[in-house]
């Protein structure tokens, strides 16, 4: 489930709140803007001369700059929040409008997506010319209206997107019926994760959990049922939103209650989640943590960025049981290698088409 963005996924309050390639707009330099759009867009610029247009980098080279405020791990019966599912309710036709509430998650599509697909061509070598994903089957947990199972099955792969919320899987149906191709590469299910785990042990070669974390009702057993269903040497792909004061300020008190970016009452800052939180429970469940990098969504120019701090929304990449060596972990590819994979695999795995 996703707010102001859209897919499983919820509004990355991270910067008031997934393609490589992206041109980025050039920011106005501070004091061009007033008002408290003229610090926001200070804001942004400041923190955008430290950001990186290139891959996330491996985890032994990125450490958060801030200090997360800790909590204890969360823990029910189930994963789904039925709070949660009732604020989405509201939103299930409006996944499609790239202007609407989920707007900043079709723009960051232009990120997660390549990150994605290059990330998992550096892994294997079987890929085909203009379906780069050919084989692989996804399971897209909190899938929305299909905003991120898409543009994956564009690129080749087959795609089980899961929602508890039968709206929005109607609308993620209906919309992949307009295009023959992807009505037979995406599935759609009305489920929470916890209920095709005995009919998916071991099934799924990767899993996409984007901007939905931070939306459940007991991480510990959504992130264990996560391991049940990926083969071993799988991948798992998050993104979600720190938990820090900075993401309190401009992803509640700013993008919901004065700028009105997100509606209202989308997030609970107390389940947002910091990294520690989320690689100690990956790690306690056979996961071993490969790539851990901070996304920055700018409001103004409606793009995001790959960026060194993490403080805001961030993104994580881990394999289960002994993937790329038994030896311990090893750096992720190279830009080099990722910009070779992405050319060999034509020009279907592009960023610029890559469209939803």
């Amino acid at each position: 489930m996703a707010l102001r963005g859209g897919g499983a996924v919820r509004v990355l309050p991270g910067a008031l709140s997934g393609a490589l390639g992206r041109p980025q707009a050039v920011a106005a330099p501070p004091g061009a803007v007033g008002g408290l759009r003229g610090v926001l867009w200070d804001f942004s610029w400041k923190i955008q001369l430290k950001s990186s247009s290139t891959l996330p980098v491996s985890l032994t080279e990125k450490k958060s700059s801030m200090l997360p405020v800790k909590g204890p791990l969360r823990t029910s019966h189930s994963s789904v929040d039925s709070q949660e599912v009732k604020k989405f309710q509201l939103l299930a036709h409006k996944w499609w409008d790239e202007e609407g509430e989920y707007s900043a998650l079709h723009s960051m599509n232009d990120i997660r997506v390549p990150f994605i697909r290059d990330t998992l061509l550096s892994m294997s070598s079987n890929y085909h010319l203009g379906n780069p994903l050919s084989g692989v089957k996804i399971l897209d947990v909190g899938c929305g209206g299909g905003l991120l199972s898409e543009p994956l099955g564009r690129l080749g792969a087959s795609v089980t997107g899961i929602d508890p919320l039968e709206d929005n899987i109607r609308t993620a149906d209906r919309h992949k019926s307009f295009d023959p191709v992807l009505a037979k590469r995406i599935q759609y299910k009305s489920s929470s994760l916890e209920e095709i785990v005995e009919e998916s042990m071991e099934t799924f070669d990767v899993i996409v959990a984007s901007e939905v974390v931070e939306h459940v009702a007991d991480l510990e057993t959504f992130i264990r049922c996560c391991s049940q269903v990926l083969k071993p040497e799988g991948s798992i792909f998050i993104t979600t939103i720190n938990k820090t004061q900075l993401s309190y300020v401009l992803g509640i008190v700013v993008a919901e209650k004065i700028m009105g970016i997100v509606p209202e009452g989308t997030h609970e800052w107390e389940k947002f989640v910091p990294p520690e939180e989320l690689e100690h429970l990956l790690e306690s469940n056979g996961f071993s943590v490969k790539t851990v990098n901070g996304m920055l969504y700018n409001p103004l120019l409606g793009s995001w960025s790959w960026t060194e701090s993490m403080s805001l929304n961030y993104a994580v990449h881990a394999v289960k049981s002994g993937a790329w060596g038994q030896s311990g972990p090893t750096d992720p590819p190279s830009e080099t290698d990722i910009q070779q994979h992405s050319a060999t695999a034509g020009t279907a795995g592009t960023a610029s088409d890559i469209t939803v």
